[in-house]
């Protein structure tokens, strides 16, 4: 997007809300308002809740969805049918009526999803219904001050390159957001049809479960709480305990700072819940419940999977015992910031495994017989061929049946790790991240490390592979060596640099699984001091 006048936005800017806000602004802060604008990126556009192209808002939600219908009738698709859906943050509702009208006034078939909803609906249903496109109004597990605008095309897959690409350049070129029309959009009865056609079929991902299990849940003030619960009931698991002060859908967040499963504290209230009813596995979804994170109880007390535990733990269970259909060549697929241990696991067992960029709309077009997807940001993808994206109610489904399974055996999740551990060997993955003021502090680390390469970590002789001259490229870093990896890139959602690392100890025998463990986690300290110092070149 070229420059945008600020007195020419603000004058065709259709919220009265964003308008006064941007004319009550200093020229200073309208300047920087205006300085840069959303893009896709990892997972769509995301930004603040605010005035002008640099923030989510009703002007940039109706240019953004001109576009996009304008780029779907180019590509002969107009008329087709388009799926709208939102989550429950601020803004949502507005922005949902925005994208929803702009559409039906383009001429295409418009259903929009009857309430706010998990991301994976919009998913299931776009592919379900023949869709061109969907829509998915959501900033995830971002602050409460985001929201964020999602796309899926033709079959259920996000939005790529370089698709997304010319439909930037159709959003530079959009009239004023007062010009674009929008008109009314008809009830559709496939919008109800659709979500009871994705309830039906989450739960057919699992056997009946031969053992009670009793699980506590918590949807993060999130969209996922009611489905999730229902999900599981039709499963078969009924003894559901949920995180009542978490559990209505609230855009405000009054309990967790980030509602990111992944952050320190976000799961505290669950794990006290699950250790408080004596649950025998802990479910915790982020707000639009695309993401699904597992907490158990290990020796020393209840803690949370990492997405690498839980991801390499499904990806063994699925190999083993497909569900939702066998696949005669199956596939699974991780990012090249996940743990290599799923890789192992393929090979042990006869699979092709592949490794993309990062971001599920990478993963789910690993290539044919796909059966299994994940990535180390909690994302799973459990039923690939109906949700071509991470989803954090099937996830749930299928990891109660496998904990429902082990305990029939008087096993649990820890002790199905161990022995993915004894096999492969300990696989012990963390990240370190870095949140920044400055994006351009990010520039500098990323350059730093390419001008004059570390040569080891911890002590440990390493290479390095920059990502920029791989095919296909992406800015990344990454430093390998005897038994370490260090990956290094920005965010592709928020303003971090972002470093994830792993390290293997082997396994001789059984008995030590244990040893090998502290070897990796003080190895894995070891590394994590390296990259807080690479993380100061900036």
């Amino acid at each position: 997007m070229g420059a945008v006048d600020p007195a020419a936005w603000i004058a065709t800017d259709p919220d009265p809300v964003t308008r006064a806000e941007l004319e009550a602004l200093s020229p200073d802060e309208l300047a920087d308002r205006f300085a840069t604008h959303l893009t896709f990126g990892t997972a769509g556009l995301r930004g603040p809740v605010r005035g002008g192209p640099s923030g989510m808002n009703v002007a940039v939600v109706t240019r953004t969805t001109w576009a996009l219908g304008e780029w779907l009738k180019a590509k002969c698709l107009g008329g087709g049918t388009v799926v709208v859906g939102r989550d429950a943050r601020r803004g949502s509702e507005v922005f949902f009526a925005a994208a929803t009208e702009v559409l039906a006034a383009q001429g295409f078939s418009v259903v929009g999803l009857p309430e706010p909803g998990p991301t994976p609906w919009v998913a299931f249903a776009t592919r379900a219904l023949g869709a061109v496109a969907g829509v998915q109004i959501t900033a995830s597990h971002n602050p409460p001050a985001d929201n964020g605008y999602k796309v899926y095309l033709d079959g259920g897959a996000q939005l790529v390159a370089p698709a997304d690409a010319e439909i930037e350049t159709l959003i530079a070129a959009a009239p004023a957001a007062t010009s674009i029309e929008r008109a009314p959009v008809p009830a559709d009865p496939r919008a109800t049809e659709v979500t009871a056609a994705y309830l039906d079929r989450v739960s057919s991902l699992r056997p009946a479960p031969t053992t009670a299990l009793r699980i506590a849940l918590t949807p993060m003030h999130g969209v996922g709480g009611q489905v999730a619960v229902e999900a599981l009931r039709r499963s078969g698991f009924n003894d559901v305990h949920v995180v009542e002060q978490q559990f209505a859908p609230d855009g405000e967040f009054p309990t967790v700072t980030f509602p990111n499963p992944e952050e320190p504290g976000a799961a505290d209230l669950l794990l006290a819940l699950a250790e408080r009813v004596d649950a025998d596995l802990a479910i915790a979804l982020d707000p639009d419940a695309d993401r699904c994170a597992l907490g158990v109880r290990f020796d020393d007390g209840w803690r949370m999977l990492t997405g690498d535990e839980a991801g390499s733990l499904l990806g063994a269970h699925l190999l083993d015992t497909p569900l939702g259909g066998a696949l005669s060549d199956p596939l699974v697929a991780t990012t090249i910031v996940s743990s290599e241990l799923l890789g192992a696991i393929a090979e042990s067992r006869g699979a092709r495994y592949a490794r993309t960029l990062t971001g599920f709309k990478n993963l789910v077009r690993a290539g044919d017989g796909l059966a299994f997807a994940y990535e180390e940001a909690l994302g799973l993808c459990c039923d690939p061929s109906t949700v071509r994206d991470k989803d954090g109610i099937s996830a749930a489904v299928v990891a109660a049946s496998y904990a429902a399974a082990l305990k029939a055996q008087g096993r649990a999740l820890p002790d199905a790790l161990d022995e993915l551990y004894a096999a492969h060997g300990v696989h012990l993955t963390g990240q370190y991240s870095l949140r920044v003021e400055d994006v351009a502090r990010i520039a500098a680390i990323m350059a730093a490390l390419r001008t004059d390469p570390p040569v080891e970590v911890a002590n440990t002789p390493v290479s390095c592979e920059d990502l920029l001259r791989a095919r296909p490229a992406t800015d990344a870093l990454v430093f390998r060596g005897d038994g370490v990896r260090v990956t290094v890139r920005p965010s592709g959602t928020e303003p971090k640099a972002k470093f994830y690392l792993e390290v293997i100890a082997p396994v001789t025998d059984e008995t030590a699984t244990k040893d090998a463990l502290a070897t990796a986690r003080e190895r894995l300290g070891a590394v994590t001091d390296t990259v807080r110092e690479w993380a100061a070149l900036g």
